[in-house]
């Protein structure tokens, strides 16, 4: 099979003038685009589809199962991915193609892909731009409330009884929420990714929840149905009608459009802070 690769390789890879680049997650690709440099992406994966340029890009798979015949024959002169395709990226090392993987588990290590990435494409003032208007959205977040329970949940249950995937220790989400001078409701050491059920969130006891929930349209459900099922649990989240929806893609996804969650964010603690402190 390498044998295989080996030769693809060698009889499809002439020599280009400009950067032939393939983005393997959602994140990159839009850093990328948003670097300028757009038009130098020639194969990004399905879930790529901001901005809508994406679309027209080949695409090369899903998260977990890019295709390696697919990449080489784009004859890509850079490949950059995270750290969860380590396997991909180690058979492209070894057939000389030039790879980076990036982290974006957290903020430092978002600031530092977007920085990194700007250097990779020769757009280090661009990427300094976003890095900056990343790190004024930060501080517009701060001590609007504070020391208040936060709980970010993915997804779009309906029913509230099992496998609730919340925001851990482990994601930037938490960074945000202690950035902000709050706490996560969610208050376990662990790294893994924490799945709750109903009982594990009423002892939690959140004072504000936020839904990741930008997948509703697909599979028709709605923002009533989505909030109902909190908005009856005996937290104080419910009692103060601080249960929040955010259904916007960009919510899930940490490039440069982290700023626009940012400012979700803010909107979502002056709210409650207007709640809880109206006479």
């Amino acid at each position: 099979m390498m044998f295989k690769l080996l030769i693809l390789l060698f009889l499809t890879f002439p020599l280009f003038t400009s950067e032939r680049i393939i983005a393997l997650s959602p994140a990159i690709n839009e850093i990328l685009f948003a670097l300028g440099v757009g038009e130098q992406v020639v194969g990004n994966t399905d879930h790529c589809t901001y901005p809508k340029a994406s679309l027209k890009v080949t695409k090369l798979g899903g998260y977990a199962d890019p295709s390696l015949e697919r990449v080489l024959a784009l004859q890509p002169t850079l490949v950059i991915l995270q750290q969860h395709n380590y396997r991909l990226a180690s058979r492209l090392k070894q057939l000389n193609i030039p790879t980076k993987i990036i982290k974006i588990d957290s903020l430092v290590n978002i600031n530092k892909a977007i920085i990194d990435i700007g250097k990779m494409v020769h757009a280090e003032k661009e990427a300094e731009e976003i890095s900056s208007k990343i790190d004024k959205a930060l501080i517009s977040i701060q001590n609007i409330v504070q020391n208040k329970k936060i709980m970010i949940v993915f997804g779009h249950n309906t029913q509230l009884v099992k496998r609730i995937f919340v925001a851990g220790k482990n994601l930037y989400f938490n960074d945000i929420i202690q950035h902000s001078g709050n706490k996560n409701a969610f208050s376990s050491q662990k790294m893994s990714q924490p799945i709750l059920n109903m009982e594990n969130i009423i002892a939690s006891d959140p004072d504000i929840v936020i839904l990741l929930a930008h997948s509703m349209e697909r599979f028709n459900v709605d923002a009533t149905s989505v909030t109902k099922p909190w908005k009856q649990l005996p937290i104080s989240a419910a009692k103060s009608d601080s249960i929040y929806i955010i259904d916007k893609q960009y919510s899930g996804i940490p490039s440069d459009r982290l700023v626009y969650f940012l400012q979700d964010f803010k909107r979502i603690l002056n709210d409650y802070k207007q709640k809880t402190t109206a006479p």
